[in-house]
């Protein structure tokens, strides 16, 4: 008889300052994230499914800072990033300062399914978005009244006097973002992350949810991981594969790796932020340096899912 492969999903939404008020709600939704997920893996479903419908539980979400939710830039609108990668042939999609899209990591997964390109911008991706079914929607629908509340606040503490704050620092508490990182019967591993960025950033900032390597990274032959937090210093470590390749070397510890990977965004940009990482048998490890990480997982080896803020 062939032996049964284990089943292992976690998801996160957000390494940040999370206000005590909204504790409850990012529970609740990493867990209806994670439930998502667990339902495709548990059915035969592949990795790949799993991520995306987790993380477009998380995107309809208004608590998260991903499709409907996500912070407004400086011009007072919605950018998103999205990616996704798999891990036996290494492909991936991305896509990077898109408006109008309400799922982005589905038009990820679609680029990463039918274009040889692996990051489309703007409105090329809307284009793609429309070419191939992709749901649009207008800018309101993504808008809350939380983030305009936010970007109001924003843009008076911007009128005051500049401080001498030191350029390309990282923020007191990065904005959240949403990922998830499964493994499937067939030991496919699958790795997607989605993001509004960072509150007031620039407009066409691209950050590192829509860079493989730095947001994401899949290896079947390791494991996959998936960072959040400061982008800006994520990628100059390049996080993600920073904590795959520090799980190749230390005899296959996600936790391990987990800890390293915040650690060296510590050490080299006094960064701040988490990683999730699971390994290529199903073990999952979690490490963040933020005051808090919303964040959940179940394996074919636990009780039940595991989730803590």
């Amino acid at each position: 008889m062939k032996a049964q492969r284990p089943l292992s999903l976690v998801v996160h939404g957000g390494a940040w300052n999370i206000p005590d008020d909204e504790k409850d709600a990012h529970r609740r939704g990493v867990l209806n994230a994670l439930k998502a997920g667990w339902e495709v893996l548990k059915d035969g479903g592949s990795a790949l499914e799993a991520v995306e419908r987790s993380i477009v539980v998380m995107e309809n979400d208004e608590t998260f800072n991903a499709g409907h939710g996500s912070a407004l830039n400086g011009a007072g609108e919605i950018e998103l990033d999205a990616s996704i990668m798999e891990g036996e042939t290494l492909r991936a999609g991305a896509v990077a300062a898109v408006q109008n899209i309400a799922n982005p990591i589905s038009l990820a997964r679609a680029i990463l399914e039918k274009n040889d390109a692996l990051i489309l911008s703007g409105m090329g991706a809307t284009r793609f978005a429309k070419e191939h079914g992709i749901r649009t929607c207008g800018q309101d629908a993504l808008v809350t009244r939380r983030e305009i509340e936010r970007w109001r606040a924003s843009q008076s503490a911007a009128e005051k006097p500049a401080s001498r704050k030191r350029k390309n620092a990282p923020p007191p508490f990065p904005g959240d973002t949403v990922g998830a990182v499964a493994l499937d019967a067939d030991g496919l591993i699958v790795t997607g992350t989605s993001t509004g960025g960072p509150p007031g950033k620039p407009p066409g900032r691209i950050g590192d949810s829509a860079l493989v390597g730095s947001g994401i990274y899949a290896d079947n032959a390791v494991g996959g991981a998936c960072s959040t937090g400061w982008g800006e210093g994520i990628i100059r470590v390049v996080m993600a594969k920073s904590a795959i390749d520090i799980m190749a070397s230390n005899g296959d510890d996600p936790e391990e790796a987990a800890k390293g990977a915040v650690a060296l965004l510590k050490k080299r940009t006094a960064g701040r932020g988490g990683v999730i990482v699971l390994n290529a048998g199903g073990s999952v490890g979690i490490a963040f340096n933020t005051p808090g990480m919303s964040r959940a997982y179940i394996t074919s080896s636990t009780k039940g899912p595991i989730a803590a803020v």
